[in-house]
């Protein structure tokens, strides 16, 4: 019996490692084995597209992020699938068409080309909050690349975000957006009873 991959995308600050964390530990009490990973990885590939968004961007940045994806995926994400784990991973194949196909305005085209070989969430979800908020929670925590470093680019990504988010849903993706300004609690709340729905289901119906 396979697992569920569930994606969490979102803008900067939109609060994507905490949700990821704090869900991880919630459904791990329920007794589900979670696996709570991350995209760019922890792997070499993964730590040098974190780090060099400065250095790399366009062409070579989405490469690179593409190269990290599909390693991921085959040493961390298909075997936890494959044993039947619930894999959270904190970005996915939608921050890309967001940051290297909208941010830095690579032909959409080629983004989904080089992200074909990455099959599609069982869960697409995007967080996401006003973009005044968005800013205010950046500038407490502090930037993560140079994706983060214009305050400009965050109302752009949310409105990026909200047309991924849309065009993913028209493509059979499930997709959920969620407004995290409700708080950590709350935003844990629903999602937790949303996955564990999901798994029921998927479980009911395997």
């Amino acid at each position: 019996m396979t697992g569920l991959l569930v994606a969490f995308d979102g803008p900067g600050g939109a609060g994507k490692s905490t949700t990821v964390q704090a869900l991880a530990a919630r459904l791990a009490s329920d007794g589900l084995r979670v696996l709570a990973t991350t995209q760019p990885s922890s792997g070499a590939i993964g730590r040098l597209a974190r780090s060099s968004t400065h250095e790399f961007s366009g062409l070579a940045l989405a490469c690179l992020v593409a190269a990290d994806r599909y390693h991921h995926l085959a040493t961390q994400v298909r075997p936890a699938l494959a044993d039947g784990q619930l894999v959270l991973c904190d970005r996915f194949t939608a921050s890309s068409l967001v940051l290297q196909a909208g941010l830095d305005e690579i032909p959409e085209r080629f983004v989904r080309e080089l992200n074909r070989f990455a099959e599609p969430p069982d869960l697409q979800v995007v967080l996401t909050a006003p973009a005044e908020e968005l800013r205010e929670r950046l500038v407490v925590r502090g930037s993560h690349g140079r994706f983060e470093d214009d305050p400009a680019n965050t109302l752009r990504e949310v409105a990026l975000y909200e047309r991924v988010a849309d065009q993913l849903a028209r493509e059979g993706v499930l997709t959920e957006v969620v407004d995290t300004s409700c708080g950590v609690e709350e935003t844990v709340a629903h999602l937790a009873d949303l996955i564990r729905a999901l798994w029921s289901q998927d479980r009911a119906a395997a």
